[in-house]
């Protein structure tokens, strides 16, 4: 089973950047699927960006797609979720998650995936 910190958060101004991470322990990050969703308050979670396990393939939702972009590191056991060009649309919980799949499929729904982390508070202002 694996655990995942997320990590990265924070204020940041309307136009900025920022780089969440997902530190895997337990299991590699190359045994599963990896995703990123978002939560904004009074809002259902949303999908936002998956890595398949072999890291070959990667999705961005179409309309995040000119902005966001996911990434993995199998050394640190660690994936990334860049955010560049952040609008207070964006302000949200960012959850990490890892599914269980077969050979390269691409989940992009919350039920495929069966661990998640803590989430961390991303808040742009205007």
């Amino acid at each position: 089973q694996v655990q995942l910190v997320e990590s990265g958060g924070g204020v940041v101004q309307a136009g900025g950047s920022l780089r969440l991470s997902c530190a895997a322990s337990g299991r590699t990050v190359k045994d599963y699927a990896m995703g990123w969703f978002r939560q904004a308050r009074g809002k259902e979670r949303e999908f936002v960006s998956v890595s398949t396990k072999s890291g070959a393939i990667t999705y961005v939702t179409n309309s995040m797609r000119e902005r966001f972009s996911i990434s993995r590191d199998d050394a640190k056991n660690t994936v990334y979720l860049q955010m560049n060009s952040l609008t207070p649309d964006d302000t949200a919980v960012y959850y990490c998650a890892a599914a269980d799949t077969r050979f390269d499929y691409l989940p992009d729904t919350s039920s495929e995936f069966a661990y998640w982390g803590q989430g961390t508070q991303v808040t742009v202002s205007s």
